[in-house]
């Protein structure tokens, strides 16, 4: 016998600022499921939560929960205003005797639940709000990018929970393998559209890519017809002084479903410059330590950072990675030893805790008032990579608008707000590039970009991630921190450092040797695959489909122009200059094609 959903979505459209989010949406969320939910940043994947959750009323449309079902939503901010301590706002729907959940769940999640609100970080409210929920166990959870703020072993802890549990829920997260590990089906928000496949994100990409293969397909017999009926508009014109009305209407039917269809949002335009060759060397660290009271960051530490290394840091949060980084790069003296840092370092910096932005700024002077990026006298432009550049066109690069231009940066979704940073530090050249907890926020295919361009900047790279799948793409060399001052060295990314600490682990019948620990830099990790194109042919394929959409459009313009038959002796310098355009554009069409199709082989390798 069938069970009754959990929760229904019937008809919802909403809007906002104008702008339609959702039109006509239905979604329904079945006892046991596991789903992810994934789209672009900004295409409305929290507020749909937030629909589901009951937290935003939909201008039309009904949202339907069963009786006795309960819906728990896991707040990215949540408001802890009326509470003391963290674990009263976890506890805040628990019975006396159930306060015991709370506790559990906390020593899973690495929080104090007698922490201070006043005092309490932004990443333990975000726990305090996880474990509120996971305390709670509704039937079903909606879960909006819960590992953010956790270090590995806690969101392993959290994925071992949510593997375990018969509680349905629905799940946004940035990182692939706490997706792939965790979910059986997936909804995908594309320009207002919610699609669903019964199978785990693990198949997503390939959907995806066969979702849009499909569309572009349709899209280009689209565009066929309508150049076959354009063509005939046009050269049938002189054989019949009366037209098919019929046909023309249609054709003009053809046009408007064409320019009604929602272009895909390409991806950030990002680009890295290395900018001045550092030294081959760029840091040697000799017999560092370190020590805040009672708490050992580092012992005895040796390192040493090549040019071209790509230098991964992890471990639990608290453990000083962050600390031994600035201690790398000269910003944090250590107690004992010593770092020599390379020579012509340039060095760029992504912080976790987005501390260069300030919120009341808008986006726009927040640009133009960046030392490294003011233009003298200019309070439109900015410098990028040595040459000015309008602010907007720059903003654009990464996908915000002009209206957005104009908007404080407080009103940004965290994805944004990353992809604003990595706007700031990609404008300036760099050789040395410090990212702090980067991946927090960001949407699949921005992801995907920043890997590719991490594998083709020439300089080096030191970063600081809970991401494995990340770490496993970017990483060449691991450093473990493990707490009391123990931080090892491992060739490769976090998978290749799983391994080998299986096998440096103690056996009664074998003992093993310990991995290298004062090697800076292992064997090198193999360079991560590249496909047959440069960076900048990689970018000329994305863009040709707009190229040619546009050539297409203007032609079909000039050629309804062309149509009438009285223009030539009405205005015939008019009709030799449209002739002239028709004829220069379709050259243009042509060209554009057989590149597309020359780049688009070569892609494929």
């Amino acid at each position: 016998m069938a069970r009754a959903p959990l929760l229904q979505l019937s008809g919802i459209s909403l809007t906002f600022g104008g702008n339609p989010v959702f039109d006509g949406l239905d979604l329904v969320v079945q006892p046991g499921d596991r789903v992810a939910l994934v789209g672009r940043n900004g295409s409305g994947k929290s507020t749909l939560m937030k629909v589901m959750a009951g937290l935003v009323e939909p201008d039309h449309g009904e949202r339907i929960v069963p009786v006795g079902v309960r819906v728990g939503y896991m707040e990215q901010e949540p408001d802890l205003s009326a509470f003391a301590t963290l674990g009263d706002f976890a506890a805040s729907a628990l019975d006396a005797a159930e306060r015991y959940k709370v506790d559990m769940v906390a020593e899973g999640l690495k929080f104090r639940p007698d922490t201070p609100v006043e005092t309490a970080s932004g990443g333990e409210r975000r726990r305090a709000a996880l474990a509120k929920l996971l305390a709670e166990a509704p039937e079903l959870m909606l879960l909006d990018e819960p590992t953010n703020h956790l270090d590995i072993q806690a969101i392993g802890w959290l994925e071992e929970q949510l593997r375990d549990t018969r509680t349905a829920f629905v799940l946004i997260s940035h990182d692939r393998a706490f997706l792939r590990a965790l979910t059986r089906a997936t909804l995908w928000i594309d320009r207002g559209q919610v699609r669903r496949q019964e199978r785990g994100f693990e198949t997503f990409e390939e959907w995806r890519e066969q979702v849009w293969a499909e569309e572009d397909e349709a899209r280009h017999k689209l565009d066929r017809k309508i150049k076959a009926e354009a063509k005939w508009a046009v050269e049938g014109i002189s054989a019949r002084r009366k037209r098919n009305m019929g046909r023309v209407r249609a054709l003009q039917a053809l046009r408007e479903e064409r320019a009604s269809q929602i272009r895909r949002q390409g991806t950030a335009a990002m680009e890295l410059d290395a900018g001045t060759q550092s030294g081959k060397r760029v840091i040697e660290a000799r017999g560092l330590s370190k020590r805040y009271a009672e708490k050992q960051i580092v012992k005895n530490f040796d390192l040493r950072v090549l040019r071209g290394d790509r230098v991964a840091f992890v471990g639990p949060n608290g453990v000083g990675k962050t600390t031994l980084l600035k201690m790398l790069t000269g910003e944090v003296a250590p107690d004992e030893g010593a770092v020599t840092l390379g020579t012509n370092l340039e060095v760029a910096v992504f912080d976790q805790a987005r501390a260069t932005l300030d919120f009341s700024m808008s986006l726009w002077d927040g640009m133009v008032n960046d030392p490294d990026m003011r233009v003298s006298g200019r309070s439109d432009q900015v410098m990028v990579r040595g040459t000015p550049k309008h602010v907007v066109a720059y903003l654009k690069d990464f996908l915000f608008d002009e209206q957005q231009a104009r908007a404080p940066i407080g009103s940004l979704s965290g994805g944004e707000r990353a992809r604003l940073l990595l706007a700031r530090i990609m404008a300036k050249p760099s050789n040395l590039l410090i990212l702090d907890e980067p991946t927090n926020d960001l949407d699949v295919e921005t992801l995907d970009l920043l890997q590719d361009i991490l594998g083709e900047y020439d300089g080096t790279v030191l970063l600081v991630s809970h991401d494995r799948d990340f770490i496993d793409r970017v990483a060449t060399t691991t450093i473990a921190m493990e707490g009391d001052g123990r931080a090892t060295v491992y060739a490769g990314g976090w998978s290749d450092y799983q391994a080998q600490k299986a096998l440096s682990a103690p056996d009664k019948s074998v003992e093993k040797p310990a991995p290298k620990k004062a090697e800076a830099t292992p064997a090198p990790k193999e360079a991560p695959k590249k496909s047959g194109l440069s960076f900048t042919e990689k970018h000329r394929l994305e863009a040709l489909p707009g190229i040619i959409e546009k050539l297409e459009f203007e032609i079909g313009k000039l050629s309804e122009l062309l149509g009438d038959p009285d223009l030539f002796t009405r205005e015939p310098v008019k009709f030799r200059k449209a002739t002239d355009m028709l004829t220069e554009r379709q050259a243009t069409l042509s060209a554009a094609e057989e590149e597309w199709l020359t780049l688009e082989e070569k892609a494929q390798g």
